[in-house]
């Protein structure tokens, strides 16, 4: 039986182990974490995103767990609304849409449905990869070692698959200027409540403190500042150093936002960049995800690039006979980097003014950020922007080339 090396159990990771288990293959997924990663904040279920998963029979798992939202509001330091956007909005297809929920429990939905044909060895991930004959021979950090027909690369921007094969981080990263932290802030009987609205608040010199809903009792924090670099990601102590020297005197509740993400035990810290990588396979390795085509987070698409990217990997090795013959695996890989190429190029060609807008740079530009969210829900400008809502879904909502073997169950 054919048996693939998934690296990294995210949302592409085990959706791909899901799907290739329902095909015939033998998985074993490996994950640096020592559990499944918590964190993480809202994602919605628009376009590729709601496909994927009406198609592996997990969207009304998903539709379960929405979190209850009545729209985006842009405030100043004393939560005086400069601009707000309501779920409503374009059809509940706007900057919050009507079905949202937090990536935490999407993961875990997926993660939850693969099956005993898949095997998660999490605290685990490669060393060195060493091509054979007849597939890869990964060497396991524990100090193990096994032979697979297949080694997929689903481990993020800062993907140590892409390393091992393709070189280091910095020849395909493209920073974007921003870096964001989040967390989830438990609430107490002292704390604001949200009431359903994600609120931001922004400061001068691209500062941006934000609270939106999560769980029941809980409140997903985010804070937005200017940067290409960061103190190393497994200095803790030094990072929330840097985030107090940022935002020292911005007002809202950034003081207590601060406090709070020193005690959150999915507190995490990282730039926003793209990752451009001129190819993502070589031999019977491949990268999947953010590993290959980080399209950052202010694309708005990492879930849906995730999910489709998964998909379309399994119909590419399924048209190509795998499991049963993994000789064409190869070609196979090409195929899938075809279909998806063409739909990751566009999803990185962010909007002009997305990072400004994000985190505008002065009191001025705050200010024309808000007169610009108040417009775009004009008379005027609403036709214009429903319209490029939809021509973006369909852009990219395309049923994978093929269909897994084994149908999946409804």
């Amino acid at each position: 039986m054919a048996h693939a090396l998934v690296v990294g159990a995210g949302i592409a990771g085990d959706t791909l182990a899901l799907l290739m288990e329902r095909d015939g293959w033998t998985v074993t997924v490996a994950e640096i974490a020592p559990t499944l990663r918590t964190g993480g904040q809202t994602v919605d279920l628009r376009g590729d995103s709601r496909e994927v998963l009406q198609r592996a029979g997990l969207l009304q798992q998903a539709l379960n767990r929405l979190v209850p939202q009545r729209g985006a509001a842009w405030i100043d330091a004393h939560e005086r609304r400069l601009a707000e956007m309501p779920v409503e909005a374009f059809d509940g297809r706007g900057y919050v849409s009507r079905e949202e929920l937090l990536r935490t429990d999407l993961a875990r939905i997926i993660h939850e449905a693969t099956g005993p044909g898949v095997t998660h060895r999490f605290g685990e991930t490669v060393k060195a990869l060493q091509d054979t004959e007849t597939g890869v021979l990964a060497h396991f950090r524990s100090g193990t070692q096994k032979k697979f027909d297949l080694v997929v690369g689903a481990d993020g921007a800062h993907s140590t698959v892409r390393t091992l094969r393709f070189g280091p981080e910095e020849t395909y990263r493209k920073p974007l200027g921003l870096a964001h932290a989040w967390f989830t802030l438990t609430e107490r009987p002292e704390t604001p409540p949200l009431d359903g609205w994600f609120l931001t608040h922004n400061a001068p010199g691209r500062r941006a403190v934000e609270a939106r809903p999560g769980h029941p009792g809980h409140q997903e924090v985010g804070l937005t500042f200017a940067t290409d670099t960061l103190p190393p990601r497994h200095d803790r102590q030094a990072q929330h150093a840097l985030l107090e020297r940022t935002f020292a005197d911005v007002g809202w509740r950034t003081a207590e936002f601060l406090a709070a993400a020193r005690h959150a035990d999915d507190f995490a810290l990282d730039t926003f960049d793209q990752i451009h990588t001129p190819r993502w396979s070589t031999g019977r390795i491949v990268l999947l995800g953010d590993s290959a085509w980080c399209a950052s987070p202010l694309s708005g698409l990492g879930t849906a690039l995730a999910l489709r990217g998964a998909a379309e990997l399994a119909a590419a090795l399924h048209a190509a006979g795998a499991p049963d013959d993994t000789s064409r695996t190869p070609a196979a890989l090409t195929a899938f980097e075809q279909t998806m190429r063409p739909r990751t190029t566009s999803a990185q060609q962010l909007l002009p003014g997305r990072v400004a807008s994000m985190a505008p740079k002065s009191a001025l530009g705050i200010r024309i950020n808000a007169l610009a969210m108040r417009a775009l829900q004009s008379k005027a400008a609403r036709p214009l922007i429903r319209k490029a809502l939809a021509d973006s879904e369909h852009g990219r909502t395309t049923t994978p080339t093929a269909e897994p073997r084994t149908s999946p169950a409804t």
